[in-house]
């Protein structure tokens, strides 16, 4: 069993309230190749899409956000939670327009699993269909945060970032031959990661890996990334912002999903990264946060 320090994390209370969709500039957008969409699934509550569903191919899905996304309305506030909101934290409702029956579905717990928007974050969270059914736009929840200084005590050089305790103790790393081995369903050239590069960090936003070349699209079979899979990427170091590096190697999960849009699509939280390349990643088909969790 690799050695952590679990027992001496910090735990805080963090809260946000369900976004409202929103629309930056005109309705319609051009995509790379020159066509135009009026995107949707971008922030708010999302009733048809949910963590294990596909990445790709949802009719004018733009960067499709599964489940609830939250945010807070004071900017330091909302920074602060999206800083210490960590993947597998759980979620619970505080304040909820539900009446007569439904206010026992109060008392489910969600569960964090990812966060969005470098310059304005949101923390996405999955609830079972019954609840996200009766959620309304304006309802607060709390999240028990907890992963922030978590780390793999004889591995210096892998930093942790944005997994809390429950989905490091569903990755289950094991080690072999001075690495650390973690299961993911692709691996992914950092030569297609676009937007977020260069970035100062990667604690509080995602980084999108580009589906706007059809024939790299092809040759990794990209379309069959899942929102909640997670994902290796080569020559690619997030230790203190994301960058190209030869010798790297990051693990990250699929929080939203692809886009028309040059430079765009499924994008991506770090949780590990290690700039001597420390990290091995073993292909499996259930290394999807569905599985991983049980969020059925």
């Amino acid at each position: 069993m690799i050695k952590t320090n679990l027992e001496k994390l910090v735990e805080t209370a963090v809260s946000g309230g369900i976004c409202h969709p929103s629309v930056c500039g005109r309705d319609e957008r051009v995509a790379f190749d020159g066509g135009t969409g009026v995107p949707v699934g971008f922030s708010g509550i999302n009733f048809t899409v949910k963590v294990g569903d596909p990445a790709f191919d949802w009719a004018s899905g733009d960067q499709v956000e599964p489940g609830v996304s939250i945010a807070n309305s004071c900017e330091d506030a909302n920074a602060g939670l999206a800083l210490y909101a960590c993947i597998g934290n759980e979620a619970v409702i505080t304040e909820a327009c539900m009446e007569g029956k439904d206010a026992k579905l109060k008392g489910a717990p969600g569960v964090v699993t990812g966060k969005v928007g470098g310059c304005d974050p949101r923390v996405l969270v999955y609830f079972p269909k019954r609840v996200v059914d009766r959620l309304c736009v304006g309802d607060t929840l709390q999240i028990r945060a907890g992963g922030v200084g978590l780390a793999l005590l004889d591995y210096p050089d892998v930093r942790v970032m944005n997994c809390g305790p429950r989905l490091l103790k569903a990755l289950n790393p094991s080690e072999k031959g001075g690495k650390v081995r973690i299961p993911v369903a692709k691996v992914i050239p950092g030569k297609l990661m676009g937007y977020g590069v260069g970035s100062a960090s990667s604690w509080s936003g995602d980084v999108d890996i580009q589906s706007t070349s059809p024939e790299a699209m092809k040759e990794i079979a990209l379309d069959q990334l899942r929102l909640g899979d997670l994902v290796a990427i080569n020559e690619y170091d997030a230790s203190h912002g994301p960058r190209y590096h030869k010798e790297a190697t990051s693990i990250g999960v699929v929080v939203h999903g692809s886009s028309r849009i040059a430079g765009r699509g499924p994008g991506v939280n770090v949780i590990m990264t290690s700039p001597k390349g420390t990290i091995e990643a073993i292909i499996t088909r259930k290394a999807n946060l569905a599985e991983l969790l049980g969020l059925q």
